[in-house]
């Protein structure tokens, strides 16, 4: 029978779940388990895929197609493996789910209520991962904030679980302010959010406590009075600038040994934490510095700017860097701002390489177009990421091949030169209005041309990325393309859909239909990514 570790959160969302969640399933792969991380969102959006980047961060995208929450991201960066999209749990899904069974009559006439069908579905579910994946450990992150009533079905879940006898722990994430005019740590709100967890019958067993700054005794034993926990089970959880200390924190503490104890489980030293160890050291002490322009459109909010519409691609960068000793030094450019004024765009100067990421929609787009151009003009290494790599598939078709008002059918569906188009079955989910979960989803071979850069950086001819997208290159137009000198470095088995694309005597200009920023690690980065920050560290020490 699987174990089960509960983590929740209290006091405030973005507290850091994700990274906890993230940090003890590594140390529990790290004792050699094998560990399911399982993520319970409480929204009723069946799945991440229809909501907008700046509403609830990147979406991030399954080995099987799923889309799911960009917390995923980090799991899978931690533990370095592939997690299927039956790990992600919605509301949605729990209650379309139990309305479909109903519909068939598969409750024999009963009447279905919230209490208790809708537990018991997620039960069923948590069950089912366990089984198909034969899981030593079953991570479950909580979505939401305690108290919310969004997330009381889920507890309740989480509370049955613990009524039947299920071997369950709990760890419950809390913060602590430091108002500046106060200038003390303040315990209460966690106090508050703990009692509000014992109001749903379920007491931690550990706390975790985010702060700005390790808690101190004092705080460690008012939290111990209040929630009735051992001082011993106060874990201190600091903002760090490099999240993947997050384990070495914890372990520092003993709080695999103490978590494993809980299950009646000895704890065995590990080389996987060894070795993570030394690179984080490596990765902290980088010193060479790597000037990397992000050309986004998903990054304001109101007042705010919303870095997380584009963290997987941030963490590819990290990891290609740290690989090389370098410190990578994120410049953030709203495309939005390119289009003001045509002089805007000379900051490119500045930066040792561009990223052009995912997304959808016009806004925004004639901004990176522009940014396109003058990477590939000016020499300046230039990465391309689904929608990246079909906007410079547009301007390359504008300023290289003549083709003056070309664009992708999504911006202009009057182009006269639509480089970019939609496929057939894609227009007939879209006159049914069949959004969700339909693009060109998860994994995806690719097989690249011998000779090319981008065979070069992958070191074979088959390759495996992961997709998100409904758009394609035009056929009608690859011809054309490669006449003026561009090279389609990939295409698909089946030799109908581009892949990747390159331009010979550049510095680095290529770019890729997929998205490989879902398939770095920190151990192991991604070979576009590696590819690009070689040629971004040579442009700045050359």
């Amino acid at each position: 029978m699987a174990n089960f570790v509960v983590v929740t959160g209290g006091v405030l969302s973005g507290l850091g779940k994700g990274v906890v969640t993230s940090s003890i399933s590594l140390l529990l792969k790290s004792q050699g388990y094998k560990v399911s991380p399982v993520k319970i969102d409480p929204y009723i959006n069946v799945d991440a895929g229809t909501m907008r980047p700046t509403e609830h961060g990147e979406v991030w995208v399954t080995c099987d197609g799923g889309e799911t929450d960009q917390d995923f991201g980090n799991y899978e960066r931690f533990i370095d493996e592939d997690i299927p999209r039956l790990n992600s749990i919605t509301t949605g899904q729990v209650y379309l789910s139990l309305i479909k069974k109903e519909r068939n009559l598969e409750f024999d006439g009963k009447c279905v209520e919230v209490i208790p069908h809708i537990p018991m579905e997620v039960i069923s579910r948590l069950d089912k991962i366990a089984e198909e994946q034969k899981s030593d450990f079953v991570v479950i992150e909580v979505g939401g904030t305690v108290g919310d009533y969004q997330s009381v079905v889920f507890l309740e879940a989480m509370r049955r679980m613990q009524m039947e006898g299920r071997s369950i722990a709990f760890v419950h994430v809390v913060y602590l302010p430091l108002p500046t005019n106060i200038g003390e740590m303040k315990t209460k709100p966690a106090q508050h959010s703990v009692r509000d967890l014992n109001a749903a019958g379920i007491k931690p067993d550990f706390i975790v406590a985010r702060a700005n700054m390790h808690i101190d005794d004092v705080r460690r034993e008012k939290l111990s009075v209040f929630s009735g926990l051992k001082e011993e089970s106060i874990i201190s959880a600091p903002d760090l600038d490099f999240v993947y200390e997050q384990p070495l924190i914890l372990e520092k503490q003993n709080f695999p040994k103490k978590l494993l104890a809980r299950f009646g489980l000895q704890y065995r030293d590990s080389g996987l934490m060894r070795t993570w160890r030394e690179y984080t050291k490596k990765a902290k002490s980088a010193k060479k510095k790597v000037k990397i322009g992000i050309i986004g459109k998903y990054l304001d909010i109101g007042d705010f700017s919303l870095e997380d519409s584009y963290i997987s691609v941030v963490q590819a960068v990290k990891h290609a860097c740290w690989q090389n000793n370098a410190k990578p030094q994120i410049v953030w450019i709203d495309s939005k701002q390119l289009e003001q004024d045509k002089e805007n765009v000379k900051q490119l100067d500045y930066l040792d390489g561009i990223i052009i990421p995912g997304g959808f929609g016009n806004s925004g787009v004639e901004g990176k177009i522009k940014a396109i151009s003058y990477a590939r003009k000016n020499n300046i290494p230039f990465l391309g990421l689904c929608y990246g790599f079909q906007l410079a598939l547009v301007e390359f078709a504008r300023n290289a091949c003549g083709l003056r008002n070309a664009n992708s059918t999504e911006i202009d569906p009057d182009t006269p030169y639509p480089v970019i188009d939609i496929l057939p079955e894609q227009k007939e989910k879209l006159k049914k209005k069949d959004y969700g979960g339909t693009m060109r989803l998860g994994n995806h071979e690719a097989l690249l041309k011998k000779g090319t850069l981008v065979h070069s950086l992958y070191g074979k001819v088959k390759v495996t990325e992961r997709h998100r997208h409904r758009y394609e290159a035009n056929p009608e137009y690859i011809r054309l393309l490669e006449e003026k000198g561009l090279i389609f470095s990939g295409k698909s088995p089946s030799g109908r859909l581009m892949e990747f694309l390159e331009l010979p005597g550049h510095r680095f200009f290529c770019a890729t239909q997929a998205h490989p920023e879902f398939t770095s690690r920190p151990l192991r980065p991604t070979p576009m990514f590696a590819g690009f920050t070689d040629a971004c560290l040579k442009r700045t020490s050359g």
